[in-house]
């Protein structure tokens, strides 16, 4: 097994089962943020119902902070072997499924980025200011009031526009080469797989969007 994920094509599938785990995880991630468009009660009973779970919240954030860890080691492993390789003819995808345009070539960037991003918001949102609110009896940590107080101003908004602009372009590109570096994408998926990643990253995005604009403009 560890003679396997030593190899290029090992990497791939920790790269691809890795950027999998995390796909799923932004899209509930996701979901979960635009409860506050129906309340801020909403939002702050989600969020009660995630930390109060001890063993599931500390099994997930292990399991997160392994698959990123992984993903980031395979990609950068990945990234030193293409370096070297300067002189070798690389591998073609079937039907030139490897993308050769911007996404692709920027990955590492994009991934540092959004790195940067993850670390931030984490910094704000779960080790920030604690607040107390009562919700159908329950006391629990007011989180929709740490929102307010982070998207009252543009400098923030704009930031994490910028951030999940451009995630969602990593995501674009990423959910589609999961099933590459699976070994999956078949010649004949390929066009409604790229779709799909398309589509994927553009509502990741604009999900994640919805919470930080609407937070601006009804304090404005």
């Amino acid at each position: 097994m560890v003679a396997f994920t030593g190899t290029t094509v090992g990497r791939k599938y920790l790269m691809g089962v890795s950027g999998l785990i995390w796909a799923g995880f932004v899209f509930v991630h996701m979901c979960g943020n635009m409860l506050i468009l129906i309340s801020p009660q909403a939002y702050n009973a989600y969020g009660h119902a995630i930390v109060s779970n001890k063993p599931l919240l500390i099994a997930s954030e292990l399991i997160l902070i392994f698959a990123l860890a992984t993903h980031i080691v395979s990609a950068i492993a990945l990234t030193r072997q293409n370096r070297s390789a300067k002189g070798i003819a690389p591998v073609r995808a079937p039907n030139g499924a490897k993308s050769t345009g911007l996404a692709s070539r920027t990955m590492a960037a994009q991934g540092a980025l959004v790195l940067v991003f993850i670390i931030s918001h984490l910094v704000v949102f779960k080790f920030g200011n604690y607040y107390e609110t009562t919700v159908d009896g329950v006391v629990m940590r007011d989180l929709s009031k740490v929102i307010f107080e982070v998207f009252q101003s543009c400098q923030p908004v704009a930031w994490y526009a910028f951030c999940l602009v451009l995630l969602g372009f990593h995501l674009s590109h990423g959910f589609g080469s999961i099933f590459q570096s699976l070994g999956m994408l078949h010649p004949a998926y390929q066009p409604k797989i790229r779709i799909a990643s398309l589509v994927y990253g553009f509502v990741v995005s604009v999900g994640f969007l919805s919470q930080p604009i609407y937070v601006f403009l009804s304090q404005s």
